[in-house]
């Protein structure tokens, strides 16, 4: 979160924890004192060596999605581009490590710990003596001040997009030199490790116009290996060159270009040299392994046209080439396998490297109205999934683990991990029955006859979904917050979102909607599936019926290109719901409508997206779980908990981990929410997001990051005589 270019940050209330009907929650399920946190499922894949023997010079291409809105991270058009930026040429007091937990930057601090507890907590940063912005000034309290100013939420001509952790500063004063800062707290702040990562100067924080307007385009000081060139728009390139101030290990590379390649193009970019390096979906990452593999085997162009139209079209749809292009004239096809095969030549030279990204795919229940509303209903959901058989049918194809995802708040390595599913249990059919029974769901009662608006809504879902099949992944998922454009909102309970001022101050947060974000053709929630994969045979139990109507739920899908995985997935889910006489209908809208007039607004009943993980979860996982408040106008302030499901004592489980210093404490805390979200059921996490990265083969210490905050400094080409070591193992 922070770290990885986005806040999820919020604040909660508190209400009674479960009703009637409800399962029993162990009170200590997820807790205690003991390190359930596990190892990464899977380690970083970028081809470590030491910086000896990596080459001095060259420039690095590297794929992103667009040429950054804004280069402040604190604003709320920033995205991942722009977090990007900001790893490589600002300080950040704090970066995270291989198990995604917050560790001292040693370029930046010499140290930071809290000195005193009592009346207030405060603590102390030591600055390196050796840190300087690129205009030779050193790093100090005055821009640390200038920070906390702009991002404390009490000046509202600082057009922030998110402010937690500064509001709960009351001072910042200069210690014994300028380099010592100390930063006292109005109360506990148990995540003051996330603060002041990046670290911008007092330039760009100093003022409203220079927050605002400022570092919009250009950093004219910076303080890291790097420092931004230039913000080129008609090329689509920002351009970092060496920081010739940088008083750390000096950059191998000398110029690090992010250029603008959208997601169905970087296979080609990848061929044609634009790119050296670019996040990819599995269509490619498959492709770029057959182009390894491929060297030597015949092609169908050979025989100087003898090889008939017929065989030609089998062969291109075979290798991915869609119908119409398969159904083109046979000198076009020949012309377009042509330069396909010319692609395939050039993509030798890159490898794929992978691990699973810092975030994970969720099944989100909306509870605010119809069927879901009835927390029963949502656990007959929950317990009719098989989790295990969704991870291995989007991981097993990718050579990832396929282990599902057990909790809300952290994944397998961070601190706060340790399974809370057994809050609600595991899948198990005829306690799923017996949830829906004892909520009044019932097999064979009298159904009303549907208006007929309804029918052709179901029928046309029904169309959607008569081809289950997967290309073996080329969609992407929804991502909250990765390369987000927009805030945490709040809905007049019609769907109508508007931003508060109370929540520009107290959630002060860089807000959720799900973009595209590692899709071929732009983004789907979802998942990947091997190609060909289709829903198992269902044996579906009988419709059941209350008050006249079927138990039918609506699946919210987008219908862009590339969507046909998503498809396939979703089909797995409803024939898992179908088992227990729950009937989901599918229902495709446009990519562009699908956050914001669906998701935000509360017209679904299911849908598929994903969220980042956080080191900080006490501060950045509050927005998603907090349960909505009603404000005096009628609206419902909902902040980022799209599934509109939540509880006081969730809440205050939230208040309590972030308000303690003790972090064991924080940890008990943090799992024990954990277990009551997942008895709430309004959101199923289903598997880590798979991340997968092509890569020139001689770039070294680059490519699939895992949790880690890149060392760019340390990014480069190899020697000559040097060799890449072997990509680690999936597990």
């Amino acid at each position: 979160m922070s770290h990885h270019g986005v806040g999820l940050r919020a604040v909660l209330r508190s209400a009674a924890f479960l009703t009637a009907g409800a399962l029993a929650v162990p009170l200590l399920a997820g807790c205690g004192s003991d390190d359930k946190a596990g190892s990464p499922l899977a380690g970083q894949d970028i081809a470590p060596v030491a910086r000896g023997q990596v080459a001095d010079g060259g420039t690095v291409k590297w794929a992103v999605d667009a040429v950054p809105e804004t280069l402040n991270t604190f604003q709320a058009d920033a995205d991942a581009g722009t977090t990007r930026v900001a790893q490589a040429v600002l300080p950040s007091m704090f970066r995270i490590d291989a198990t995604g937990r917050p560790v001292r930057n040693p370029d930046y601090l010499e140290s930071a710990k809290v000195i005193e507890t009592e009346p207030r907590q405060v603590v102390l940063y030591k600055v390196n003596q050796q840190a300087v912005w690129s205009d030779g000034r050193e790093i100090g309290a005055a821009d640390f001040v200038a920070q906390w100013r702009a991002l404390s939420g009490k000046n509202s001509a600082y057009w922030t997009a998110r402010n937690a952790g500064y509001d709960h500063i009351a001072k910042i004063e200069r210690g014994a030199s300028d380099l010592q800062v100390r930063v006292t707290f109005s109360r506990p702040y148990a995540d003051w490790k996330s603060l002041f990562s990046p670290l911008y100067p007092k330039d760009v924080m100093g003022t409203p116009d220079a927050f605002n307007d400022g570092a919009r385009r250009k950093l004219k000081v910076t303080a890291g290996p790097f420092k931004v060139e230039k913000v080129d728009t008609a090329n689509k390139d920002v351009v970092l060159t060496r920081n010739p101030r940088w008083w750390g290990r000096p950059a191998k590379l000398n110029e690090i270009v992010l250029h603008a390649v959208p997601r169905d193009e970087r296979a080609a970019a990848l061929a044609d040299g634009t790119v050296d390096i670019a996040a990819i979906d599995p269509v490619d990452a498959q492709r770029i392994g057959l182009a390894g593999r491929e060297k030597g085997t015949g092609t169908p162009l050979q025989g100087a046209g003898k090889t008939s139209a017929k065989k030609l079209q089998a062969w291109a749809l075979a290798h991915g080439f869609d119908s119409d292009e398969a159904k083109a004239g046979k000198k076009k096809l020949r012309e377009a396998i042509g330069e396909y095969l010319e692609e395939q030549q050039n993509l030798r030279a890159f490898d794929v490297r992978k691990s699973l990204e810092p975030a994970y795919t969720q099944l989100a229940l909306n509870g605010s109205e119809g069927p879901l509303a009835d927390e029963r209903v949502r656990r007959a959901v929950a317990r009719a999934l098989d989790r295990d058989e969704l991870a291995k049918l989007v991981l097993t194809p990718l050579g990832l683990p396929a282990v599902p995802v057990d909790s809300h708040l952290a994944l397998s390595g961070q601190a706060a991990y340790a399974d809370g599913s057994g809050a609600i249990g595991g899948q198990d059919t005829k306690e799923a029955q017996a949830l829906l029974a004892d909520a009044g769901w019932v097999p064979g009662g009298p159904v009303k006859k549907q208006k007929k608006a309804e029918q052709a809504a179901g029928s046309e879902g029904d169309k959607s979904e008569q081809e289950d099949k997967s290309d073996g992944g080329k969609d992407g998922e929804y991502i909250v917050g990765e390369d987000d454009k927009g805030r945490g909102e709040e809905t007049d309970g019609k769907g109508r979102h508007h931003e508060s001022a109370e929540e520009k101050h107290e959630h002060g947060e860089k807000g959720g909607k799900p973009l595209a974000q590692e899709g071929r053709n732009g983004g789907a929630p979802g998942a990947y599936a091997p190609k060909g994969t289709a829903a198992p045979a269902a044996a579906p139990a009988g419709p059941l019926a209350k008050d006249g109507k079927l138990l039918a739920l609506r699946f919210v899908l987008p219908s862009g290109p590339g969507s046909d995985t998503l498809n396939s997935v979703a089909e797995r889910i409803s024939a898992m719901l179908d088992r227990v006489g729950i009937r989901a209908t599918i229902s495709k809208v446009s990519d562009e409508s699908y956050f914001k007039d669906h998701i935000a607004s509360g017209d679904y009943d299911l849908a598929l997206y994903s969220w980042p993980s956080s080191a900080f979860p006490a501060t950045d996982a509050r927005p998603i779980y907090a349960k909505p408040v009603p404000a005096a106008d009628g609206s419902v302030n909902i902040g980022q908990n799209y599934t509109r499901v939540g509880t006081d004592q969730v809440d205050q489980l939230f208040d309590e981990a972030a308000a303690t210093l003790d972090g064991g404490e924080e940890k008990d805390l943090i799992r024990k929410a954990d277990a009551r979200i997942w008895a709430e059921a309004g959101s199923i996490p289903l598997y880590q997001r798979p991340q997968l990265v092509a890569v020139k083969k001689n770039l070294v210490n680059a490519g699939a990051f895992g949790f880690q905050t890149p060392v760019y400094e340390d990014m480069g080409f190899l020697k000559k005589g040097a060799k890449v070591p072997a990509s680690p193992k999936a597990d």
